[in-house]
């Protein structure tokens, strides 16, 4: 791939990684192309089980949309039909963590929202500061917030645009970790290879499970559950793993 936008794959873990760091890894249409590829790639691969989203060096995991490309859109209408970057990251039908270092602001936030499970670094920043730019964030901003930490601290977030602290982000369920800024690429490792060990089958559908579940009244999302629990005890790595209970031994999950 290009160097603005490298994918790395190490076993069963792929490593997406925004490499713009001299511009705090804001988001081109060219990278947002290139983020395409990358996840349609770990799409299709069978050997990819789990990925990382990261953005390179220690400033940013992504500031958002660079503001200087966004006037090369010939009328509002051409950017609301643009292939958005946003919606790419929610397209990945592996488990997803986002690793957030530094800066994490506009698109960075919704793609870091668009990742099923995120960690962050001890010096990162989450904001969407859209409206002190006059608009709003366009790639789910607001519903993905209401979601993740409720009407109050989403409106507090859009509304002032000011963002806020990893500690804060922690104390409000908007990340599920906070380590020490050195200790991130390594903690993400090990959470994504921990995901990877497990039914590949299962996890994926266990994502889509949790998707549907934040749509859907209680009676049918349970419904639905139980729907895709069958499916998943039908195959034969739900089989593997009831052997290798009974055998005592660790199950080798092979996507069948």
């Amino acid at each position: 791939m290009s160097a603005l936008v490298n994918l790395s794959i190490d076993g069963h873990v792929a490593i997406i990684e925004l490499n713009r760091p001299e511009k705090l890894n804001a988001m081109t249409p060219e990278m947002a192309d290139l983020l395409i590829a990358a996840v349609e790639q770990c799409n299709t691969d069978s050997q990819v089980r789990a990925v990382i989203l990261t953005g390179a060096g220690p400033k940013a995991f992504c500031a958002g949309s660079d503001i200087t490309e966004l006037d090369r859109y010939a009328t509002p209408w051409d950017f609301r039909n643009r292939l958005d970057y946003c919606d790419c990251v929610r397209m990945l039908k592996k488990p997803t963590v986002a690793a957030i270092n530094g800066y994490t602001f506009g698109g960075g936030l919704e793609m870091a929202l668009a990742c099923d499970i995120r960690i962050a670094s001890d010096n990162a920043r989450l904001g969407a500061p859209e409206i002190k730019l006059g608009w709003i964030g366009g790639g789910g901003m607001t519903a993905q917030l209401v979601h993740a930490v409720g009407p109050s601290n989403a409106a507090l977030m859009v509304l002032t645009g000011d963002p806020i602290r990893a500690e804060q982000a922690l104390a409000w369920g908007l990340v599920s970790e906070v380590v020490p800024q050195e200790q991130l690429r390594d903690r993400a490792q090990a959470l994504a290879a921990t995901i990877a060990s497990r039914a590949p089958i299962a996890a994926e559908t266990a994502r889509v499970n949790l998707r549907a579940a934040l749509s859907m009244p209680l009676d049918k999302a349970v419904e639905y559950e139980r729907d895709l629990q069958a499916i998943c005890f039908a195959t034969a790595d739900a089989k593997e793993g009831r052997k290798a209970f009974e055998e005592k031994r660790a199950p080798k999950f092979e996507r069948r």
